[in-house]
């Protein structure tokens, strides 16, 4: 009776195994922010792979050339939305300020859409003080709800309105977990590609925000190259659920072996209950 059981639960893994392609994978997100200045180093990154997604900069002089290159290659395409950080650093045009009246951040927010064709979502560009003011995000929220995008919290400080502020126009919101390259040395940016495989491990997904600097494009192309084979790069768009659909339970080795330990233990219950 035991060996019937154990052949029964081999059957059952391989089956769940079988009903899920790439079961064992986690998923890495990587989205490429600031396109519009570099037109080489983005063409050369845009070839890497289509499932990398590019962020561009609204009002940057190749906003629209590399977002048709973008999508016609495959990619994703989003807004790179510029916000106020604390700092003074240099900002560019039309970056949005807490202060700002709704009418104007409105305005801002569509003329970001008209200039980044086939854009489908919006992450910011600095943004550690307009993202922390709750009526700033409002406002930010309540403009985009119109054109049906998505937010990804770049998390340029550790406590955002983001969510919340989206939540009262059911925008989906994605997070940020790794920088790849806040210093631009190799072997750092290399560090942090391997930690965003770490948290994809660990999480089941992973989203990793790079730019297009010569040393991020030098890792890009070694590190996908040589991807691990439990490790998918996937589109931004394929992390993003609305907040109306109930996601299902994605199949991991670890919901399969829950799974199986489960029935073992109500076939050795139904067993043990024959035996009596």
């Amino acid at each position: 009776m035991v060996k019937i059981v154990v052949r029964l639960l081999i059957s059952m893994a391989i089956g769940l195994l079988l009903q899920t392609s790439n079961v064992w994978a986690a998923e890495l997100a990587i989205v490429i922010d600031d396109f519009g200045y570099r037109q080489h180093n983005e063409e050369q990154i845009i070839k890497l792979s289509p499932n990398i997604t590019v962020a561009v900069l609204p009002n940057s002089p190749n906003a629209h050339h590399i977002a048709n290159i973008a999508h016609e290659h495959g990619n994703d395409v989003m807004i790179h939305l510029p916000m106020a950080p604390f700092g003074k650093q240099p900002l560019e045009k039309d970056t949005l300020y807490p202060y700002m009246e709704e009418e104007e951040v409105d305005r801002i927010v569509t003329n970001a859409v008209a200039l980044v064709p086939y854009a489908i979502g919006v992450n910011n560009h600095m943004g550690s003080l307009m993202t922390s003011s709750q009526i700033g995000m409002e406002n930010v929220m309540k403009a985009l709800s119109y054109h049906s995008m998505f937010f990804l919290d770049s998390k340029t400080v550790g406590k955002t309105a983001v969510r919340e502020a989206a939540s009262l126009y059911d925008i989906p919101v994605v997070e940020r977990d790794v920088f790849l390259d806040d210093k631009q040395n190799e072997a750092v940016i290399s560090q942090q590609f391997d930690l965003a495989i770490r948290v994809a491990r660990k999480n089941g997904s992973a989203i990793a925000i790079g730019h297009p600097h010569p040393q991020t494009l030098n890792v890009l192309k070694h590190k996908l190259a040589n991807l691990p084979s439990d490790i998918e790069l996937i589109k931004i768009s394929q992390l993003v659920t609305p907040l109306t659909t109930e996601s299902k339970p994605k199949v991991t080795l670890k919901y399969i072996l829950e799974h199986c330990i489960n029935q073992l233990e109500d076939a050795w219950n139904f067993n043990n209950n024959l035996n009596k």
